[in-house]
């Protein structure tokens, strides 16, 4: 298994080495490598078995190194970089020729943000290089918000895990990309659209499943706990199914079945703790003995579009 620390020299001499390290952030643990080197990314891919067609996210300290890698950035970006970096925003902007194109999967546009983390932030201050670093699990499965989360499914392919504790958000970042004057969020994510639409005005919500994506965290089926997911009215359901063998993920009931098969997400129905409970749940939903797993959306509001696009992919058939 991978050597579990907090040795920001270790993690950078590994970076620059093009080794991978998985580092922390306040979403989700990335699997870092150095974002301009093409070997490096690769490494990235291969590690994840993800496909090349989803590109990555590059992520730095600063507004400075931003400018490094984009160009023609729009006036509402900068409003946005400003009110919410460090922080759980992407923002999709034009890539200058020094960025890969292995990172964007051939697109002209360069997906980039500020984690809002001190260990991550530590560690990118000290390197030239910005670090992509999609979430640090196997393609397809559940993200990990914890450093045993990593070591558990990536443990025996990478030499380092950052420990940087639990995450504090546990969904990934928003993205926000531009057509013209209009901003269009790609991926519902841990900064609430109504926030950002308080910041720059209305925006369009484009999230729909696709094998050809335009952004990060956009294919049809992702974070799956590896089990038959139904998502709906949970005691009618139930009622025609096993309990032994069912899982239930709830937003606040509780159900009956055994404990060790029942997931709430906040008892007291609170979309922020749900949001941090979300990933985990979907994890421990992948016993050997649950054959099906029952959930149930959450209400369409601030976080809650977030968990709810997490909890369809979730339940998507390939």
């Amino acid at each position: 298994m991978a050597e579990i620390g907090i040795d920001i020299a270790k993690a950078k001499q590994l970076l620059e080495s093009n080794e991978l390290v998985a580092i922390p952030t306040e979403t989700v643990y990335g699997l870092a490598a150095n974002a301009l080197s093409e070997d490096a990314i690769v490494k990235v891919y291969t590690t994840k078995n993800r496909p090349k067609f989803d590109p990555l996210i590059a992520h730095v300290d600063s507004l400075e190194k931003v400018e490094a890698l984009t160009k023609n950035v729009p006036e509402k970006a900068k409003v946005l970089a400003s009110q919410f970096w460090p922080g759980p925003l992407t923002i999709l902007l034009d890539k200058k020729p020094n960025v890969p194109d292995l990172l964007t999967s051939g697109l002209g546009r360069v997906a980039v943000r500020i984690p809002n983390h001190p260990l991550t932030l530590e560690l990118l201050s000290q390197l030239d290089f910005p670090l992509a670093a999609p979430s640090a699990n196997p393609f397809g499965y559940v993200s990990p918000t914890t450093a045993k989360h990593v070591d558990d499914q990536l443990g025996e392919k990478i030499n380092y895990i950052l420990d940087g504790g639990k995450c504090n958000v546990g969904l990934e970042s928003t993205i926000v990309g531009f057509e013209g004057e209009d901003a269009i969020v790609y991926r519902l994510g841990g900064t609430k659209v109504e926030a950002i639409e308080q910041a720059i005005g209305a925006v369009n919500v484009n999230v729909n499943m696709s094998s050809n994506p335009a952004a990060p965290g956009m294919l049809k089926s992702h974070y799956s706990p590896g089990r038959k997911m139904i998502i709906g009215d949970i005691s009618a359901n139930l009622s025609k199914l096993d309990k032994t063998t069912t899982g239930v993920i709830s937003f606040r009931d509780s159900f009956d079945v055994p404990k060790t098969n029942l997931s709430v997400l906040s008892e007291s129905g609170d979309l922020e703790e749900a949001a941090r409970n979300i990933f985990s749940s979907l994890r421990l939903m992948d016993q050997k003995h649950i054959e099906v797993v029952l959930a149930e959306y959450v209400p369409k509001e601030g976080l809650g579009r977030a968990i709810n696009d997490r909890l369809r992919r979730a339940a998507a058939e390939d």
